[in-house]
């Protein structure tokens, strides 16, 4: 695979800057990240990230409430933003020539959200993230699996426990005080990585960069990380059986994990991929085709980076399956691997389908862009998007099966099941 050219510069402020040149299309991308998420939320202010992501569309001093969308977009580009438990990011794709407008719209911002912010703006955006909620977690079958796992998983008060996009109770007491101090808090250059990705001229980006950005004081106050110690094993094996509107009985299962970042964590990865990815993979082989228990499968592991990251499976059961055979069934596919190491051929296409997503992703400047930012802001080392394919080969088979004979076990587990609750009258 073709190596992705990095350069690497940082502003007076403290601003992280990624350029990556690749002038095989008229195309820039611009993608900053934020290093909050919601593990930076306080006890009774959850949500903020997530809600902090839609204020950052409602204007700045010179950028009108929703005209961030009609400037890139009357430009010919893409843009939209996204929060997770470890960040928050927001990026454009545009015509080369537009690089500029992108500067200036995320430097405009970052330096002057402030002053535009009203409460008529938080009522409004507010009410769309309750909206949000309502629709992808409260109606949605099975749709608050993770914020239950993530409760489960990882203790009251940790980071990691509450979900990204809050609870109802803390989205109707945020203030307009309590989120100007969130955004004056973490919304700093000293606190950000921009990535540049496409076809632009090294020179002229970087003055562009500098114009934009440099003039931005640095936040000299910056808390510290939040405290992500966790230990490495739950230590029990919980157990939680969830009445609700679903149309099939869905068994979960979560284990805590190696940290995304650390070499242990790459093992899981392609066990989750031996596992779970695709219709030659064992879960899918074994539950859904052979012996017929399961509508579907998965198997995943959450690249967070704090203290433990989870893995978790999901399988829905066919209608008329007794739960216990199919949960026995689960578990024995997991056995199956920590005992007997994967093949070569289990190895062999996993190690094709990994690389064949990955390359094929940075293909796109935007996945490129996004993923420079990553390495950047979490590791402080962009180089990673060179290494990635090799780190995920060169693990072994007994890592894999050693990974899961360490981490797969009864008392680091959370068993969370959904059954249809009975119809009411």
């Amino acid at each position: 695979m073709a190596q992705v050219p990095i350069q690497r510069h940082v502003l007076a402020n403290g601003l992280r800057v990624i350029l990556s040149r690749d002038p095989r299309a008229p195309l820039v991308a611009v993608n900053l990240w934020y290093d909050v998420g919601s593990k930076h939320e306080k006890a009774g202010k959850t949500g903020f990230a997530h809600l902090f992501e839609h204020m950052m569309f409602q204007g700045s001093a010179n950028v009108e409430k929703g005209q961030h969308f009609s400037l890139v977009q009357a430009a010919g580009g893409t843009l939209n933003a996204s929060t997770w438990l470890d960040r928050t990011n927001y990026f454009e794709t545009l015509p080369g020539h537009e690089l500029e407008l992108a500067l200036w719209v995320e430097a405009d911002r970052m330096a002057s959200l402030l002053p535009a912010m009203t409460q008529e703006k938080l009522d409004n955006q507010r009410d769309v993230v309750k909206n949000e909620r309502r629709f992808s977690v409260d109606n949605q079958p099975y749709g608050d699996w993770d914020e239950r796992i993530q409760a489960l998983v990882y203790p009251k008060g940790h980071p990691y426990h509450h979900s990204t996009i809050g609870s109802m109770e803390d989205l109707s007491a945020a203030s307009l005080s309590d989120v100007s101090d969130f955004f004056a808090t973490w919304y700093a250059p000293n606190n950000a990585v921009l990535t540049v990705a496409g076809d632009f001229e090294t020179d002229a980006a970087l003055a562009m960069i500098e114009r934009h950005f440099g003039p931005i004081p640095a936040n000299h106050s910056l808390p510290g990380a939040p405290d992500m110690t966790v230990d490495a094993h739950i230590g029990s094996d919980i157990r939680v059986t969830v009445p609700a509107q679903v149309p099939l009985p869905r068994i979960y299962l979560a284990h805590r994990a190696p940290p995304f970042g650390s070499d242990a964590f790459e093992a899981f990865e392609v066990a989750s991929d031996i596992l779970g990815s695709g219709r030659a993979s064992r879960l899918y082989g074994s539950l859904v085709r052979e012996q017929r228990l399961a509508q579907d499968a998965a198997a995943f592991v959450f690249p967070i980076v704090g203290g433990a990251s989870m893995f978790v499976f999901w399988v829905t059961a066919r209608p008329g399956v007794d739960l216990v055979k199919l949960e026995a069934a689960l578990l024995a596919e997991l056995e199956r691997l920590a005992t007997e190491p994967p093949s070569d051929a289990d190895l062999e296409r996993v190690r094709n389908l990994h690389a064949s997503h990955f390359s094929g992703g940075l293909e796109r400047i935007s996945e490129r862009a996004d993923r420079l930012s990553m390495y950047t802001c979490l590791f402080d080392e962009p180089e990673r998007i060179n290494s990635e394919v090799s780190r995920y080969v060169g693990v072994d088979a007994e890592q894999v099966s050693a990974a899961l004979r360490s981490f797969i076990h009864a008392d680091n587990r959370v068993t969370l099941i959904y059954v249809p609750a009975e119809a009411t009258t």
